[in-house]
C-alpha cells in the first residue's frame, strides 16, 4: 500500500560549523498536493528544500522521501529541484539545455517537446538562453525540473521577481502538475501567494511555526490576508518563544 506521504521528516538537524539552523524540525509533506513553504529571507526555507532533496548534510535526524531516504539514487529521476536563479546554460538554446538534461536523465521521447509546451516557450525553443527575458529564464529552469515527469517538484522561489501577470501564469501550471498527481513544494516570502497553495508550512527563525491550510491560517488569525495573518503568527510566536531573535551566527537561508 502506497504510502500517502511524499515527505517525512523526523528530528531535522542542521548545523553550518557553529551556526545552528534546524534544531529538530518534525514535519510531514503530503502527496499530490501544492505545499507552500512561506516565510521571510533568511527563515531557512533553503535549507530546509535542500535537506529535502538530499544535498544538504544534516546533523542528525532523518529525511524519507517517496519511501526512500534522501538524496537516495533512486529517487534521481523522481525529484527534481529548480534553485533560486536560472539553472541553465545561457550559451545553450532552450531545446539544447532540455535535450541535454534529459538524455542524462534518459527520458522518454518526445520529452523535450512536452515541457516546453507546459512552460510556454514553443516560439523561444531555438533561442540561446542568454537572450532571454527573465521571466522566460525563469520558464526554462521550470521546463528543465519537469524533464522526466518526476513524482515531486521542489522549486526554491521560483516567481522572485517576476510581474504579477507571469506569477499567476507559473501558479497555474503549479495546479495543473498537482491536478495530476505531481507533488509540489514551492517556497516564497510573498504571502499572497499563500492562498494558492494546498498546504502551509510557515516558518520564522529556523523553525516551523504553523502547519496548515491557508483557509485555516486565516480563520485561526481572524484576519482577511495572508499577510496579516502571517504577522499575526510571528506577535504569537514571540509571546510564546520570546522575541526570537537571533544573530546571523545562529540562523541563515
Amino acid at each position: 500500500m502506497m504510502n500517502n506521504s511524499a515527505v517525512e521528516i523526523t528530528q531535522l538537524r542542521v548545523r553550518r560549523g557553529r551556526t545552528r539552523v534546524f534544531d529538530g524540525i518534525d514535519l510531514t509533506i503530503p502527496r499530490g498536493e501544492i505545499t507552500g513553504l512561506l516565510g521571510p529571507s533568511g527563515c531557512g526555507k533553503t535549507t530546509l528544500m535542500r535537506s529535502i532533496v538530499g544535498v544538504q548534510r544534516i546533523a542528525s535526524g532523518e529525511v524519507s522521501v517517496l519511501g526512500e531516504p534522501g538524496g537516495s539514487a533512486r529517487l534521481r529521476d523522481r525529484v527534481a529541484y529548480g534553485t533560486q536563479g536560472a539553472a541553465v546554460y545561457g550559451d545553450l538554446t532552450v531545446r539544447q539545455n532540455l535535450s541535454y538534461l534529459a538524455a542524462l536523465l534518459r527520458a522518454p521521447k518526445g520529452d523535450v517537446d512536452r515541457v516546453i509546451d507546459e512552460v510556454g516557450l514553443r516560439d523561444q525553443a531555438g533561442q540561446l538562453v542568454e537572450s532571454l527575458s527573465g521571466g522566460q529564464s525563469t520558464r526554462v529552469s521550470l521546463a528543465m525540473a519537469l524533464i522526466g515527469a518526476p513524482e515531486l517538484v521542489v522549486l526554491d522561489e521560483p516567481t522572485v521577481g517576476l510581474d504579477p501577470v507571469l506569477r499567476a501564469e507559473l501558479w497555474g501550471l503549479f495546479r495543473a502538475l498537482a491536478d495530476r498527481g505531481v507533488t509540489m513544494i514551492v517556497s516564497s516570502h510573498v504571502m499572497d501567494e499563500a492562498l494558492r497553495c494546498d498546504r502551509l508550512l510557515l516558518m520564522r527563525d529556523g523553525r516551523i511555526i504553523a502547519d496548515t491550510t491557508p483557509r485555516a491560517l486565516l480563520d485561526d488569525t481572524g484576519t482577511s490576508d495572508p499577510e496579516a495573518a502571517f504577522l499575526a503568527l510571528i506577535e504569537r510566536d514571540r509571546a510564546a518563544h520570546g522575541s526570537g531573535r537571533r544573530s546571523r551566527r545562529e540562523v541563515s537561508e
